[in-house]
């Protein structure tokens, strides 16, 4: 067996600087860098030890646990918000939609349609349209609010009483509109502009006033 001389047998163990030489060597390999964590992958490790943490009973385990219970109960509050304003809308939209009997005629149009509707019988000069429909809209403004409960069959002029409960101070300009729909609509009476304007008046003036709380109301006007 031949023996090489003891200066030619590699060296077994690497000293310490072609250890490092080796390793870097062997960590510039592609693989080792496609099998590094992300930095998803780290946030991840981080959340998985953290609630690992809370039911360990680990060193700050109790401080991990409150901060676990405010953040629950923030995502609750959020969700909860997230459902009643879903509703709401939803609620919105069914009350836009459902009809509503507005003084003989069931009507699904929402309050700013009805308005929309009676500005365009006023530019083609149907004033006794427009006289209509503005104070339909007048009445589903109000009851789309909820200022005002509008009994099937109502009249008028019951509607105007009811309104003034709400809004006492507009009890003239809404017993003034409800004359004007009454004048055009059952009397056959010619519509014209002013009469138009007092049923407008009213509508933009309980539009922009706060309705009474109901335990606030006054008594009906007679």
């Amino acid at each position: 067996m031949i023996r090489l001389p003891a200066a030619d047998v590699p060296p077994l163990t690497p000293d310490g600087d072609q250890a490092r030489s080796w390793a870097e060597h062997e960590l510039s390999n592609p693989a080792y860098a496609a099998a590094a964590p992300t930095p998803l992958d780290r946030v991840a490790r981080a959340v998985q030890e953290f609630f690992a943490s809370l039911f360990n009973g680990s060193p700050g385990g109790t401080w991990g646990l409150w901060l676990a219970l405010a953040v629950a109960a923030v995502l609750v509050a959020l969700i909860v918000l997230a459902v009643f304003f879903a509703g709401r809308s939803r609620l919105s939209r069914r009350t836009a939609a459902s009809p509503v009997d507005l003084f003989g005629d069931a009507e699904t149009r929402s309050a700013a349609q009805l308005r929309r509707a009676a500005a365009s019988a006023a530019a083609g000069e149907d004033w006794a349209e427009a006289i209509i429909l503005r104070f339909r809209a007048l009445a589903r403004g109000l009851v789309e609010r909820g200022a005002v409960d509008l009994s099937p069959g109502a009249t008028v002029h019951a509607f105007a009483r009811t309104a003034a409960r709400a809004f006492p101070a507009r009890a003239a300009e809404l017993d003034a509109a409800a004359g004007a729909f009454d004048d055009v609509r059952y009397l056959r009476r010619t519509g014209t502009p002013a009469l138009l304007a007092v049923v407008a008046r009213a509508d933009e003036l309980v539009q922009t006033d706060q309705p009474l709380r109901r335990d606030e109301t006054a008594e009906p006007v007679r």
